[in-house]
């Protein structure tokens, strides 16, 4: 798997955490860069994990299902972006709590990592070497994550709906990809 792929991949599953970081940003009054930093990292931790996670996983089950693979890699991707389409057009904007309790954090960096687990099977089933896409993986949400409280603080919260968007979109795109890469080349 090519760089920019990589890149895109790490990008797609960014935009949870960098939806949370908005709504983080925006909640949490007077945020200080050591709790902006624990934020970041944290979130980056679980993102970067949860593929790895998932590659072991999907290594246990390649050999059965090598026949179908890029199916599945293709309909996880494309369910996994469309989920995100579809929270983030169903969304309420619930904001209400501004204090960030450390279960809050845990909680939410699993549920913005579930996503790359899934991705970790994928790379298992096409047999990508993980190590590469768990460091970029780690990084990009760790800007993203950053950027994504400063634009909290700045900018309001409908940017961060439409980056959201587009990640399901690059995550569909990416399935689509594979698909027809294994069918036709």
């Amino acid at each position: 798997m090519d760089l920019l792929i990589i890149l895109l991949v790490a990008l797609g599953l960014s935009v949870d955490s960098f939806a949370v970081s908005v709504a983080n940003g925006l909640a949490i009054k007077n945020i200080s860069w050591v709790e902006k930093l624990k934020i970041a990292i944290t979130l980056s931790v679980f993102q970067a994990l949860m593929p790895l996670i998932g590659w072991y996983a999907g290594i246990e089950i390649a050999d059965y299902i090598k026949e179908i693979d890029h199916w599945v890699a293709f309909i996880l991707l494309s369910i996994i972006g469309l989920k995100m389409i579809y929270d983030t057009l169903s969304d309420d904007d619930d904001k209400g709590n501004e204090t960030l309790t450390n279960s809050k954090l845990i909680a939410q960096s699993i549920a913005t990592s579930i996503d790359a687990f899934a991705v970790g099977i994928s790379f298992a089933l096409i047999d990508i070497n993980i190590i590469m896409p768990v460091i970029i993986i780690g990084v990009i949400t760790f800007l993203a994550s950053i950027i994504g409280l400063q634009v909290g603080k700045f900018m309001g919260a409908r940017f961060g709906k439409f980056i959201e968007i587009f990640g399901g979109i690059v995550l569909i795109s990416i399935g689509v990809k594979i698909l027809i890469e294994h069918l036709y080349f």
